[in-house]
């Protein structure tokens, strides 16, 4: 961990009901984590503090931020308040943002997941590569579900999962990439 001053700052996503908390530490080394309940974080310590706050819908933890969707009755001027103050403190404390058994069980998972056919693996490089980090600009990430007949089958996260223009930046952005990279691909669909 690092000894510098924490920061924690407030980013405004396309999506009215998520906000992006940029921080100036390594929270996590690629991808992001989507948590749509605090009983889920039980290996993300993080998330889990930030959950105490009330009015949070869902957390998503990405490399250097923490992307927060507001319940319909939550109040914006108190997670914005609050939730930088609990990311400090907690990272003040040099905790990391997950157990190693959180890093454990994700091996397993992408292990199980394991290698689809030469299509799928081409969609998996575009998206890790050039999709999912310009998304997470924004405090969001898409992650790959499926490949089936012509259709890449897709999960929303983070500012990306409620927002208005998710449909078009899945159709005009990531359908379009993909369809002109790898030509068995017909169709792009949110899960």
């Amino acid at each position: 961990m690092s000894t510098d001053a924490i920061y924690v700052n407030l980013e405004f996503t396309p999506n009215p009901n998520t906000l992006k908390f940029s921080v100036n530490r390594n929270l996590l080394p690629s991808g992001a984590a989507n948590f749509t309940d605090a009983s889920q974080c039980e290996e993300a310590p993080l998330a889990k503090q930030v959950f105490e706050v009330p009015g949070i819908e869902a957390v998503m933890v990405g490399t250097n931020f923490v992307t927060i969707t507001k319940s319909p009755t939550g109040s914006w001027d108190s997670i914005a308040e609050n939730v930088p103050q609990r990311m400090q403190s907690f990272l003040e404390q040099e905790s990391a943002a997950f157990t190693p058994k959180w890093f454990e069980q994700e091996q397993l998972r992408r292990e199980n997941q394991g290698s689809g056919d030469d299509v799928e693996d081409r969609i998996r490089e575009i998206l890790d590569l050039e999709i999912r980090p310009a998304v997470a600009m924004d405090g969001g990430d898409i992650v790959f579900d499926r490949y089936e007949d012509g259709v890449v089958y897709l999960y929303l996260q983070g500012a990306c999962s409620s927002c208005p223009s998710s449909a078009m930046t899945l159709k005009m952005g990531v359908e379009t990439r993909l369809k002109d990279a790898i030509p068995e691909v017909k169709e792009v669909v949110q899960v």
